[in-house]
């Protein structure tokens, strides 16, 4: 099974090494990896450059926003399965992708979710806000739950099948295509109950001065899709609490 790895990034000098040392580092022998960068000014590229004989595919070009480029990256992937990782973030182990792998072959899945960590801009190791997804229930999406979108793993032909993510939205295309995937059409899911990624806080979809504007797209989406928009935005950002409740917990008994 080929697995494509999409990173997006503009501007990402300072974290854009660690992103792809961490995906050549899995221990998967047949992942293909695609940059799709938006015409960075800084040393971004300089960087990418550096391991071009292992990236199968870098692009850099002027784009209109991350999901264009995630689009462009859908597009030229030619894995069995995709997965993103963002410019900010790193796999929580070197044998991420091969467990993925592993959870697609065992149930014969189309999308594959599990658990992630949120961590300190500058410490990797210092935990913010602990994931856990928890098992898939279609009813949980009316309440706001979707899996987190960095952990989704997916066969390339669902996009085929469901479409690419809509660029109208500029910060929730990608919660807009999971309740799509995942509430309006009858896919096959697992859950695999491991930490999958390491994310910065402080992107697009964790970002304070952004939280309104997110707010906005969220209830945009779930009207589209027939669910009660207020209910649905208002459980999911109450759903966030415990995730930083719980890494307060797990720091102060020793488990992070």
């Amino acid at each position: 099974m080929k697995v494509s790895i999409i990173t997006t990034c503009y501007n990402r000098a300072k974290t854009i090494r660690e992103t792809i040392e961490s995906v050549l580092s899995q221990d998967y022998p047949n992942v293909e990896y695609i940059i799709i960068d938006g015409a960075s000014t800084d040393d971004t590229m300089s960087i990418v450059n550096e391991y071009a004989g292992r990236i199968h595919v870098v692009k850099s070009e002027p784009d209109k926003g991350m999901y264009e480029g995630i689009n462009k990256g859908l597009r030229i992937a030619t894995g069995d399965v995709v997965g993103l990782m963002h410019s900010d973030d790193v796999y929580y182990a070197t044998d991420t992708i091969s467990r993925i792998v592993k959870e697609f072959e065992r149930t014969g899945a189309d999308l594959v979710y599990g658990n992630g960590l949120f961590v300190k801009p500058a410490d990797l190791n210092c935990v913010v806000r602990d994931w856990i997804s928890g098992g898939f229930v279609k009813n949980k999406i009316r309440r706001g739950w979707l899996p987190l979108h960095t952990t989704v793993y997916v066969k390339r032909e669902m996009f085929e099948k469901y479409g690419y993510y809509d660029e109208q939205y500029k910060i929730a295309a990608d919660s807009e295509w999971l309740v799509r995937c995942l509430y309006k059409h009858s896919v096959n899911v697992s859950y695999i109950n491991e930490y999958i990624v390491k994310m910065r806080m402080g992107g697009a979809s964790t970002s304070i001065r952004l939280t309104k504007r997110k707010w906005q797209e969220d209830l945009k989406l779930y009207h589209r899709h027939g669910l009660s928009p207020y209910i649905s935005v208002t459980c999911k950002v109450i759903s966030k609490v415990p995730q930083f409740v719980a890494a307060k917990v797990k720091h102060w008994i020793g488990v992070f």
